[in-house]
């Protein structure tokens, strides 16, 4: 028998808590939508904010908005419910399109760290560079990038046999509890999304380092101490958000299986769930062009 709807286990080892976990969700949501739309609104109102930089701060507002609206309504829907399934193909399409933005963020951190090391390494060639050309084409880079790396290991995926087990250890459909499903051998198939998963994180965060290592050479140079901190201050919440995301996401996608039940489902909602709902607070709160054009708006739409 082919199995037609997987069952989301969720949360639910922790019944008496089911009306927590449900606010929980549903304000991080809220939060979420919220801050990243509000986020997005002043980079595009504010000409102060229209720089490379900000460009891609809002493709990434943008990839954590799609992110969390991938996993988290169906969340809110299935907690209230004793049984929590989801179809076959609306498995595959989430497995999908999660994968898909988190590849595609990988990437765009990455070159997001390389528009750093361009802005401090060579500073009066910086804007040249980095015309509004150039700054969309790298970002359709990492969004097709993305696309074409996550849907190898996808359709092979949907290519597995899954007979008799249904019930996914997760609260939503993710590649690991899945290929555990699957009554066929996934060898070959979990070998794709290995090196599918491998290759994206570690050429990005190879990117990452290459760049920060000669922005920490570029500030070892500078002579003065309000030089250095003031260079040091222009990647200060880039490299934060770098190191929260890929912290995580390495645990979780180097090696699919190698996270069981309780620390998978922790992992997966730091990234998936808490991330998308910080990164705008590190931006925004260590950023003092941001502060700045928040402030101009407001008193401005005030008066």
């Amino acid at each position: 028998m082919t199995v037609k709807e997987f069952i989301i286990l969720g949360f639910s080892n922790i019944q008496g808590y089911q009306n927590v976990l449900l606010l929980f969700f549903l304000l991080m949501y809220i939060f979420t939508v919220t801050v990243n739309i509000f986020l997005l609104t002043i980079i595009r109102l504010s000409q102060r904010l229209h720089k490379p930089m900000y460009f891609f701060l809002g493709n990434l507002s943008f990839l954590e908005l799609s992110y969390i609206t991938v996993t988290v309504p169906k969340i809110l829907i299935d907690i209230p419910r004793k049984r929590k399934s989801i179809s076959f193909s609306g498995c595959i399409t989430q497995l999908f399109f999660f994968t898909f933005l988190g590849a595609t963020e990988n990437i765009l951190l990455a070159l997001m760290s390389f528009d750093r090391f361009l802005a401090v390494c060579f500073p009066l060639r910086y804007t040249i560079i980095m015309s509004h050309k150039v700054c969309f084409l790298l970002s359709a880079f990492s969004w097709t990038l993305g696309f074409l790396t996550t849907s190898v290991p996808i359709i092979k995926i949907s290519q597995l046999d899954f007979c008799n087990a249904n019930v996914i250890n997760h609260f939503f459909c993710e590649a690991a509890p899945l290929l555990k499903l699957s009554c066929s051998d996934p060898y070959f198939k979990e070998l794709t999304v290995i090196i599918c998963a491998s290759s994206v994180i570690l050429s990005s965060v190879l990117l990452t380092m290459m760049s920060y290592g000669y922005i920490l050479k570029t500030i070892l140079k500078i002579q003065t101490t309000t030089g250095k901190q003031k260079t040091a201050s222009t990647c200060a919440s880039h490299l934060l958000v770098v190191t929260t995301f890929y912290s995580t996401v390495f645990a979780m996608y180097i090696k699919p299986t190698a996270s069981e039940g309780s620390l998978n489902k922790v992992l997966a909602l730091f990234y998936a769930v808490v991330t998308p709902l910080v990164n705008p607070f590190i931006y925004s709160l260590r950023n003092k062009e941001v502060k700045e054009a928040i402030l101009y708006i407001v008193k401005r739409e005030r008066f």
